[in-house]
């Protein structure tokens, strides 16, 4: 019956958060909101839902490993199995005018902070509240980065192919999907956990991670078959920033959280470790093309940390 729940609540989460990123951006089309600046905003939030609604739901029923594991997970994953995983399908190429290097620097530099708040074993209310201040700062800066982009290249902004009304139904039952998807999910994990006698922080990291994780797999392995690779990266890198700062933002805001001291003292560092391989797969950084044989690296660090994680 648990495995039905994960697997029920992954169903919902997967096509729940697809929903949610078509409704917003046909509700953003009817405000004349660019393509760029969606980007950057609605699909950026919308590609985190899961993971938000997740870890509300761990830290609500007593499982803060389970949300802190996530998002830990979470970003573990998107760079070492679904970056890895698009580089093998196809090379990416990061043009040299991107922002991916910026935005390189600030996933950074919000991960050695979540570390630094987490040394006293907690989140608190006033670091929740920092974390959104500088993801506002984060979305302003790009947002207006991103204008400016579009005033030089003359973007066209293109029209909803979508009825008002039906974008917010759209939006309503994708909300509806990723709370009861995440009930189911989160319930039946921890019935997994206790029947096999796993830690909530194991279960967390990987299979509640992985799970959440799966609409971004999705969207960067048909951008690679595309041949769109550049997509990939850049959603990844806005992914992970948003999921520490506004994820765990929102959610120590709304109570704090318990962070346990492998967490910290094991994996907060194996995400920071998978950031500088990324970084390391960039460079040099005036012609940036992550290989298949770099992509392989990367999926064999992440089968390496699973394999650590369960022995």
């Amino acid at each position: 019956m648990a495995f039905l729940m994960v697997l029920a609540g992954f169903v919902l989460l997967f096509f729940s958060g697809n929903w949610l990123v078509k409704a917003s951006v046909q509700i953003a089309r009817h405000f004349k909101i660019s393509t760029l600046v969606a980007g950057i905003t609605v699909v950026a939030f919308g590609t985190s839902a899961p993971e938000l609604i997740v870890s509300l739901n761990a830290v609500f029923d007593g499982v803060p490993d389970i949300s802190v594991g996530n998002v830990i997970g979470s970003n573990i994953a998107n760079i070492a199995l679904v970056l890895g995983m698009v580089a093998l399908i196809m090379p990416i190429s990061v043009k040299k005018d991107s922002s991916v290097f910026f935005d390189w620097l600030i996933m950074l530099i919000a991960s050695l902070l979540f570390l630094l708040f987490v040394q006293n074993h907690k989140l608190e209310l006033y670091e929740g509240i920092l974390f959104m201040v500088f993801i506002s700062l984060y979305l302003f800066y790009s947002v207006y980065k991103s204008r400016q982009k579009m005033g030089r290249s003359g973007e066209i902004i293109l029209a909803p192919d979508m009825k008002m009304i039906s974008a917010i139904g759209l939006l309503s039952i994708a909300a509806i999907g990723l709370y009861f998807g995440s009930e189911l999910l989160v319930k039946g994990v921890i019935e997994i956990a206790k029947g096999f006698n796993i830690s909530e922080r194991v279960i967390g990291i990987s299979v509640v991670a992985f799970g959440t994780s799966v609409p971004e797999l999705a969207t960067s392995i048909i951008a690679a078959l595309k041949k769109e690779t550049a997509i990939s990266i850049g959603n990844i890198i806005g992914s992970n920033i948003f999921n520490i700062l506004a994820i765990l933002g929102i959610t120590s805001i709304l109570k704090p959280i318990g962070v346990s001291q492998e967490l910290i003292s094991v994996d907060i560092w194996w995400m920071i470790g998978v950031a500088i391989l990324l970084l390391l797969t960039l460079l040099p950084m005036k012609r940036s093309i992550i290989t298949r044989w770099e992509g392989l690296i990367m999926i064999c660090t992440y089968i390496l940390y699973m394999i650590i994680l369960f022995t």
